[in-house]
């Protein structure tokens, strides 16, 4: 019996992560997260989008360092409390396996109930919806397209 109760509650609550960016904070859920790491400047590249802001070194691997604020039309910044999550990417490309978005601080965890309540924000390029966090907006990032944008550059 105590088994049914705790099924039927996990599935009303999902455990999500608030990212700090400079002009905004988006919400995704804790298992796109695959790590924090500090911020290291990129090496710059010439000819790359105002978006892709270089490489970052991860675990043997070389990610994509993006900003998704420049990506959503906006500019990219970096603050004294920069950080970049590495996300689990979403796109289903084998040799694609993770993406470093650049953070202006550390995430917070939150415990989420799916009766969310929805706000009419305005919403950037690259965000599918906004929701409301207690005074906060949070926008809801479409990460697969995040994937695909680099995709379309050949960046990826």
């Amino acid at each position: 019996m105590s088994q049914a109760i705790t099924s039927q509650s996990s599935t009303n609550s999902l455990t999500g992560l608030i990212l700090p960016l400079a002009d905004r904070n988006l919400l995704v859920p804790n298992v796109a997260l695959a790590e924090l790491i500090p911020y290291r400047a990129p090496q710059p590249t010439p000819g790359l989008p105002a978006w892709m802001l270089g490489q970052v070194a991860w675990r043997d691997l070389r990610l994509p360092l993006l900003s998704f604020e420049a990506a959503a039309g906006g500019q990219a910044a970096v603050g004294p409390g920069a950080r970049v999550a590495v996300l689990n990417a979403l796109g289903g490309r084998p040799h694609v396996k993770f993406l470093a978005l650049l953070l202006q601080g550390i995430p917070r965890s939150l415990k989420l109930e799916e009766d969310l309540p929805r706000t009419n924000a305005p919403l950037a390029a690259l965000e599918l919806d906004a929701v409301q966090l207690g005074l906060d907006v949070a926008k809801i990032p479409d990460l697969v397209a995040l994937e695909q944008l680099l995709a379309d550059a050949g960046l990826i």
